[in-house]
């Protein structure tokens, strides 16, 4: 083969590799996201279950992963038939259907997975997703080539408002073991005021969870994605302004004696809309 032909053939298996190391990379995340986060009473409102970026799904969550749906609203809590959950594509979606005004806390669980994943490939992934921790184990251990066996699952909210009224349960705590519960009703902040959110890992708080928060601008625009940390008492304070926000946390700890993993995560995220 000429040198040519293999130079043109080994740039284009470069090129497919790295495209399959960042989608690998970047299809993590899972949020709640709502067509509409302002509703009526009695009314329905359509929920994308978006399973890659805050943006755009990458691909859909089928039924079987699903351990639970659940709607807090002023009545308390109701959990959903799965049999709501539909798949379009790339999407899944549920409908909500709303009832008295008050603010709404939406929430859905999924089965853990397994994914192994090359040292590189990994690495990435813990630097991009919000995992610097584990990254700075396996460098000071000296790991970063070797490959990785995750246990995965992720669980994730969203807050509606219906009608004016703002009662409710919006602190819910859904049980899961990871989560996100808003101190504060996001729906009653003033735009300059820090919406507090404490980070929870199987019911307990999370202290020094590394917690990254960003969204969409009224007009669509990116909000830049920024890191901060949890508190001793597990609390990130987040900023009001106005857009559609996410808040999100990887908790990973490092499995010893597992026979088919060498970490799991707990993935927790939460989405709301300030106006």
């Amino acid at each position: 083969m000429p040198l040519r032909s293999l130079l043109t053939r080994s740039s284009l298996l470069a090129v497919t590799g790295l495209l399959a190391v960042v989608a690998v990379v970047g299809a993590h995340d899972m949020f709640l996201r709502p067509t509409r986060y302002f509703v009526a009473e009695n009314a329905e409102v359509v929920v994308q279950v978006l399973n890659g970026t805050f943006s755009k799904s990458e691909n859909s969550i089928t039924r079987d992963r699903v351990l639970d749906v659940s709607v807090v609203s002023p009545s308390g809590r109701a959990r959903m038939d799965t049999s709501a959950w539909t798949i379009a594509g790339d999407t899944s979606t549920f409908t909500v259907r709303t009832g008295a005004a008050g603010t709404y806390v939406l929430g859905a669980s999924t089965r853990p997975r397994m994914i192994t994943l090359e040292g590189k490939a990994f690495n990435g992934y813990l630097k991009s997703d919000g995992i610097p921790d584990v990254l700075a184990a396996r460098r000071r251990s000296g790991e970063l080539e070797k490959p990785a066996r995750e246990r995965y699952a992720k669980h994730v909210k969203a807050m509606v408002q219906v009608g004016d009224a703002r009662a409710g349960d919006f602190g819910a705590q859904l049980g899961y073991p990871a989560e996100l519960v808003p101190m504060e009703n996001p729906y009653t902040l003033r735009v300059g005021g820090t919406l507090r959110v404490r980070t929870l890992v199987d019911g307990q708080p999370a202290a020094n969870q590394y917690v990254l928060y960003g969204g969409r601008t009224p007009n669509g625009a990116r909000i830049q994605q920024r890191g901060i940390r949890s508190d001793a008492q597990g609390v990130a304070r987040i900023p009001i302004k106005r857009g559609v926000w996410f808040v999100k946390f990887i908790n990973m700890t490092r499995l010893a004696g597992d026979a088919e993993a060498d970490y799991e995560s707990k993935w927790a995220t939460l989405t709301y809309e300030v106006r």
